[in-house]
């Protein structure tokens, strides 16, 4: 069994994602060292990302979300594959602010309710598909399901929730997102809106041993519905030193000259996972090389 999960009514009205996004948030706490708040606020993007990006359709589409908003915690991206693997990286990883007026970790203080989050969708074409919309409230959810409304037109309910350990740790983190799709009629949403008011919060029924089929029995209650597919995604950076060396060449040939000349090694890091990759003097030589 997957830990990501794609359903569609039987009548063709809902299309329903429920992902266990505890290992993704957990897998970016232990990469970036976060603080609490933002470890709330970057798993969230996470888990949305994930679950965006898994609807895509060719294997090498994927999405990026960009969330410029004006607080502590400065810009936070995440990236997803159509499988659902997905890698993020946060401007500021340590943000020590107040919990808000409900006693929870303050993911609104650290974003930021101001700015604007941006999907950009790489789906093979000549440029990526781009929408952009303002920030609506900074607790990430509520900034989906506007994007959706706002930029695609599409009436969505989108549910992220990361449960933060006394040590730091990631105890538990999942989402959901709902999509009606066209001639879904007032008795579907109805039913829905029934239905999720009696829903707790992602984060604790994941942390119950929910899987996400057991959630989404209960969001689609008294809906019939097939899976349209099960994967298990995961933090996945592909980063390597192939795509450094390419990175390293698009600077051009004065800047890697200059490279060359004030250091023994150059050493770059990626942002999403960290991992180092050290180039000698005669490494970059070899790049300034004309391809034969």
């Amino acid at each position: 069994m997957g830990n990501l999960l794609r359903t569609i009514t039987q009548d063709g009205s809902l299309v329903c994602t429920v992902l266990d996004g505890t290992e993704i948030a957990r897998r970016s706490e232990q990469i970036h060292q976060t603080s609490a708040v933002v470890t709330a606020a970057l798993g969230r993007l996470l888990i949305a990302a994930s679950m965006i990006g898994a609807g895509m359709k060719n294997e090498t589409d994927n999405v990026t979300l960009r969330l410029a908003g004006n607080g502590p915690a400065g810009t936070l991206i995440a990236v997803s594959d159509s499988k659902g693997c997905a890698r993020g990286y946060v401007q500021n990883s340590i943000v020590e602010i107040p919990l808000n007026c409900h006693g929870k970790l303050d993911v609104s203080g650290a974003v930021g309710k101001e700015g604007t989050l941006t999907v950009l969708r790489d789906m093979g074409y000549e440029t990526p598909v781009t929408g952009t919309v303002p920030i609506t409230s900074g607790e990430i959810a509520e900034d989906i399901t506007y994007y959706y409304a706002n930029s695609e037109q599409i009436p969505t309910v989108c549910a992220l929730g990361v449960l933060v350990d006394t040590d730091l740790s990631v105890k538990a983190a999942g989402g959901y997102l709902i999509q009606l799709l066209p001639g879904a009629g007032e008795d579907i949403i109805s039913r829905l809106e029934h239905n999720l008011k009696g829903i707790p919060p992602v984060s604790s029924m994941v942390d119950e041993g929910l899987t996400p089929l057991k959630i989404a029995e209960r969001l689609l209650a008294g809906f019939s519905f097939d899976t349209l597919d099960e994967q298990q995604a995961i933090y996945r950076c592909d980063c390597s030193k192939e795509r450094v060396e390419r990175a390293l060449i698009s600077l051009g040939r004065k800047e890697l000259k200059n490279l060359m000349e004030e250091q023994e090694t150059t050493e770059v890091c990626c942002h999403f996972c960290n991992n180092k990759y050290v180039f000698s003097r005669k490494d970059l030589e070899r790049l300034l090389q004309p391809k034969k």
